[in-house]
């Protein structure tokens, strides 16, 4: 008998440590970078006080929002099987708000305060220019101006290859050239959400006339397909390449390998960050916003469009100390790295109705987005192999064109497994996609 309830004794032990040991790592457990129970307790906090009505209608307000769903979904969307491929985290914070309001899920203490922060506050413009400028002044000269030098054309023929493909193919299944150019192609080449389509967005209403958010929804869907469809080529790309040792770089893009190397350029991470610096390029980023108000008003592109050439001249003639771009790019990679998610969160709630989005919803719709990606691709294939490059990497960083900004090089390159090829992509979909909102702003405003 005593041996028995020692054993017993034991048995509950074990059993007992095992549950502890479960216990602590639940606790353990981050939601992005916030322990399980912080994270619980800060939601609580927030859906207290947004259902009892007491949430402040201010910043403070509207960032608990969007700053709780935001890390939430955005972890949720990128750790999901099969979703976490095709920048799933962006997916979720982009959608499920939208649906949650359609069903009237969040009450007006919430929409009150997130509408005071993003639209009232203009949270997303000044998002907009931190991502834009921020993201071209911390740009290698080298790559910047060598590598816009060795992509121009597998890009521009990439770019014509989509073009003339999506158009095509819109007309078969019944769109007009104009909705087929302006409001499928345009937005999956612009170069994301956060550095094509909002800024497109702003620029389409300013000379079409409306708010952001009617452009948003229009252009957003187009942006999300053609992300996928990157994907999935990059995948394809990869297995061809096992296949076909003679047309794999294995991750280099440029056959001289000396060449190569000159773009892998390594990002210091020893220096630590000057947050005087950063608050100085918080200036310089607002200072380039406010320029391109002004210049708007002198040339009649929208402010912007000019804020994004001028940033990209500023870069290109060194105008600014090297610290102040240093502190634009540390600022830019702040907000890339903790406001994304929420962002979308915001426009998901505000500038994405559900209804709007289903519209646009259709096989020919899917159809004229898989076209613009894959006639890209193959473009920079064949162009890549003439211009003595790899074809299988010629091909990927052209495909990058179509991904959604930064999130969509990595999961492309993801897919790929050519992490390597990220400067090339940065000029692929930065500048590619400037430029694309550039020029479909120009046309916008001419053929309006």
């Amino acid at each position: 008998m005593n041996k028995s309830y020692e054993q017993s004794l034991k048995i509950e032990d074990v059993r007992a440590g095992g549950f502890l040991q479960r216990l602590r790592n639940l606790c353990a457990y981050e939601i992005g970078v916030i322990p399980l129970p912080v994270f619980l307790g800060i939601a609580l906090i927030v859906y207290l006080s947004a259902h009892l009505g007491y949430l402040p209608k201010n910043m403070i307000g509207g960032l608990a929002v969007i700053m709780t769903m935001g890390v939430f979904f955005g972890q949720l969307g990128s750790r999901l099987p099969i979703l976490k491929e095709i920048g799933g985290g962006a997916i979720l914070c982009l959608m499920l708000p939208s649906i949650l309001v359609f069903y009237g899920f969040f009450g007006p203490a919430t929409i009150d305060a997130t509408k005071m922060l993003m639209k009232e506050a203009n949270f997303l413009y000044f998002v907009i220019a931190s991502l834009v400028v921020g993201s071209i002044l911390g740009m290698s000269r080298f790559i910047l101006v060598q590598g816009m030098l060795r992509m121009f054309i597998p890009l521009l023929v990439g770019t014509l290859a989509a073009v003339a493909s999506g158009l095509i193919v819109g007309k078969l299944v019944g769109y007009s050239l104009h909705h087929t150019f302006f409001f499928i192609i345009v937005p999956i080449i612009g170069g994301g959400i956060g550095e094509g389509i909002l800024p497109l967005s702003l620029a389409y209403s300013a000379i079409l006339g409306g708010t952001p958010d009617i452009y948003v929804a229009q252009l957003a869907p187009a942006a999300v397909v053609g992300n996928i469809a990157a994907i999935i080529c990059a995948g394809y790309l990869a297995r061809l390449a096992l296949k076909r040792p003679g047309i794999n770089g294995e991750g280099s893009l440029i056959r001289a390998k000396a060449e190569n190397d000159k773009f892998q350029v390594k990002e210091d991470t020893s220096s630590t960050v000057d947050f005087r610096v950063m608050g100085a390029g918080v200036l310089v980023i607002c200072a380039f916003f406010v320029l391109g108000g002004l210049l708007e008003k002198v040339v009649g592109i929208p402010g912007p469009v000019m804020m994004i050439l001028a940033a990209v001249l500023f870069k290109y003639v060194r105008v600014l100390p090297e610290k102040l771009e240093k502190g634009a790019n540390t600022f830019y990679k702040l907000v890339s790295s903790a406001f994304i998610w929420p962002v979308m969160i915001g426009l998901g709630m505000l500038y994405v109705p559900l209804d709007s989005v289903v519209k646009v919803f259709s096989v020919g719709y899917v159809l004229v987005c898989v076209s613009v990606v894959v006639s890209m691709t193959v473009a920079g294939f064949f162009i890549g192999n003439l211009m003595k490059m790899y074809p299988i990497e010629s091909a990927i960083v052209t495909c990058c064109h179509s991904g959604l900004g930064g999130t969509g090089d990595v999961a492309i390159l993801s897919a790929s497994n050519r992490m390597s090829l990220m400067p090339f992509a940065q000029i692929s979909t930065r500048i590619g996609g400037a430029s694309t909102v550039i020029l479909a702003t120009v046309l916008l405003k001419a053929f309006a």
